[in-house]
């Protein structure tokens, strides 16, 4: 059967034709059939009679006080009931959600410098309230990530708050402040002329542009000195490990990966705005149930430990 026959076949027919063949098939009796269906009995057998014009099968014959199947019902129902089921998990999966049973499986987007201190504590925190979930972490620049988050194919993303359009829903997830990270080379205290006067690691995935603490500066006027720029936090806290350069970075994530090293964290000597993480979302899943208590489980745990 090509497409567009299978395109014309399923065009004439009505789902709700189905759901009277799913009834009767179960009852054997038009009486009952109609009565949990909450029709009359001659709707009923009109919808029937059109199934079976459609089909070119009588489907149903009398058998005493109710009827049988014909061979051709009895080949049909398992798909019929199937593909019935199918479509109420999928319909129903929109307004229910049993995160203690639910398989459903989430896409969640971040940075990739940012899933070390964030999957590991999503993940132990729903093994515990939804083991069933699968939760799978992605890493996508924003021009796509837009782009696959209105396609519906990654669910939530947790990103640097920036501007936004209608089709994105979008909350404050959490803010960690920023510090500077000194290796063993560069002893004392730190004031904001050595930190001006000192080389410093940048971590950016752009080729071109500058980072999050170089534009925080550039608004208070002020400019340091990048020695070296690198993707990953990791490779520059290595890099600040042997040598007397420094590391601006979020103070949670800078705990987490100086803490088999000999570097120091220090307080920032100016203030500058807390790298602030947002939740984003499609808008067209605003309401749906799984995707609402995932953010919330998220949020919750962002106010716990973050």
């Amino acid at each position: 059967m090509n497409q567009q026959h299978e395109w014309s076949v399923l065009s004439r027919l009505d789902l709700n034709l189905f759901r009277v063949f799913e009834v009767v098939y179960h009852e054997r009796n038009l009486t009952r059939a109609a009565a949990l269906l909450h029709l009359s009995q001659s709707a009923v057998s009109h919808a029937l009679q059109r199934l079976r014009e459609q089909l070119d099968d009588p489907l149903f014959v009398r058998d005493g006080r109710g009827v049988a199947p014909t061979p051709l019902a009895q080949q049909l129902a398992p798909g019929i009931q199937e593909a019935l089921s199918g479509l109420r998990r999928s319909v129903g999966r929109g307004q229910t959600f049993d995160p203690r049973h639910d398989r459903r499986s989430f896409t969640l987007n971040m940075p990739e410098q940012m899933e070390p201190i964030l999957l590991p504590a999503i993940l132990a925190h729903l093994r515990q309230c939804a083991p069933q979930l699968e939760l799978r972490s992605s890493s996508l620049h924003w021009a796509e990530l837009k782009r696959e988050l209105v396609a519906g194919r990654v669910d939530l993303a947790i990103e640097i708050a920036r501007p936004t359009d209608a089709e994105l829903r979008q909350r404050l997830l959490l803010r960690d402040p920023l510090c500077v990270v000194a290796g063993p080379a560069f002893a004392g205290e730190l004031s904001l002329e050595r930190y001006l006067a000192a080389e410093h690691v940048a971590v950016t995935s752009r080729r071109r542009g500058i980072c999050v603490e170089d534009l925080a500066l550039g608004h208070l006027g002020l400019v340091r000195q990048v020695r070296q720029r690198c993707q990953h936090y990791l490779s520059a806290a290595l890099l600040v490990a042997q040598s007397d350069w420094l590391l601006t970075m979020p103070r949670q994530y800078a705990q987490l990966i100086n803490a088999g090293l000999a570097n120091r964290l220090l307080d920032m000597p100016l203030e500058l705005p807390a790298v602030s993480l947002n939740l984003y979302w499609p808008r067209q899943t605003e309401n749906e149930a799984g995707g609402q208590w995932l953010r919330e489980q998220l949020l919750g745990l962002a106010r716990q430990h973050f």
